[in-house]
């Protein structure tokens, strides 16, 4: 009728936490806060490995998650991904990982030399830790966000077994920043306070303080990206940032101990695939878990290859 007016259109969905966040982190802080108020202090600690390549392989990372965090935040400030083809995507992606994985070709060891076997050096042995633990976690691990978050990409992309080939590449650029991030935090724990109950107790929380938060912070700052989302936001940022921090509540102490002076590593350039291999099918069966849990149906779709947009 002529005097009707029409139905207006529902709000978009908001694109921020809900409100039951602040509960959780205030949790996640009061625990922490807890444990290091009973910790016996024993020397002011260190972030970052005294000296060594690992020292100056963590420096190096730190410096570069700068540039490709700038990188990805203009990306997504002057929204440039409008432009963006499969083509682009990919090698966006993969320039952005490239100087991660030449890194270890051109750096120079503590006294002015390059290693006598590159296999030996520590970026090359932390760069292959992440790449077999990325490599895992998109191929397989991004089928249980399909089917437990309902997860979606949609922009345009060159994909194997249904996921773009571009995240296999920004994956191992965030990973290495993670979880140097990680070992900055769980070095600093380990070297101010004396080992015991307290300390360990302390380490768990930071671990899965670090996890959960790395998650979410992961799915906070991609919300302005349209081409990823998620069916129920509300659930991806509560339940979704746990389920996803499974990945780290493993990686982070299995990587944390990778030539570390005083811990026990892996030794062999072998014994690194081994460890990283060995932790993600320990958070594939993690994630299965909590997928049988929630009585969530496991379907994994696509084609080894394909191409959309």
């Amino acid at each position: 009728m002529w005097g009707k007016k029409p139905s207006p259109l529902p709000p978009p969905p908001s694109k921020l936490p809900p409100f039951e966040q602040l509960y959780i982190f205030a949790a996640i802080a009061a625990i922490l806060v807890a444990l290091l108020s009973i910790q016996r202090r024993r020397a002011p600690g260190r972030w970052l490995p005294s000296k060594g390549e690992k020292r100056e392989y963590e420096v190096w990372a730190l410096k570069y998650s700068v540039v490709w965090m700038g990188s990805f935040a203009a990306i997504i400030a002057f929204q440039l991904y409008e432009a963006f083809d499969a083509l682009t995507y990919f090698v966006v992606c993969g320039g952005l990982a490239l100087p991660l994985v030449l890194q270890p070709l051109v750096a120079r060891g503590p006294a002015g030399k390059k290693a006598k076997s590159v296999v030996a050096q520590h970026a090359v042995r932390a760069q292959l830790w992440i790449a077999l633990f990325g490599f895992v976690g998109n191929y397989w691990y991004t089928h249980y966000f399909y089917c437990v978050l309902r997860a979606i990409y949609t922009m345009p992309a060159w994909r194997l077994n249904g996921v773009p080939i571009a995240m296999f590449f920004a994956t191992h650029f965030y990973f290495s920043s993670y979880h140097v991030l990680a070992n900055l935090v769980l070095r600093k724990a380990r070297t101010a306070h004396a080992p015991g109950w307290r300390r360990a107790a302390l380490t768990v929380a930071l671990i899965g303080a670090m996890s959960y938060t790395t998650a979410f912070m992961e799915t906070l700052t991609i919300s302005n990206f349209p081409y990823y989302d998620f069916e129920n936001r509300d659930m991806a940022y509560t339940v979704g940032s746990a389920f996803y921090g499974l990945y780290f509540i493993v990686s982070f102490p299995v990587y944390h101990a990778l030539d570390e002076p005083d811990l026990r590593g892996p030794a062999s350039i072998a014994d690194v695939a081994f460890s990283s291999l060995g932790s993600a099918m320990a958070v594939l069966l993690l994630l299965d878990v909590s997928r049988l849990l929630l009585g969530v149906p496991l379907t994994i779709g696509g084609a080894l290859w394909e191409v959309t947009g």
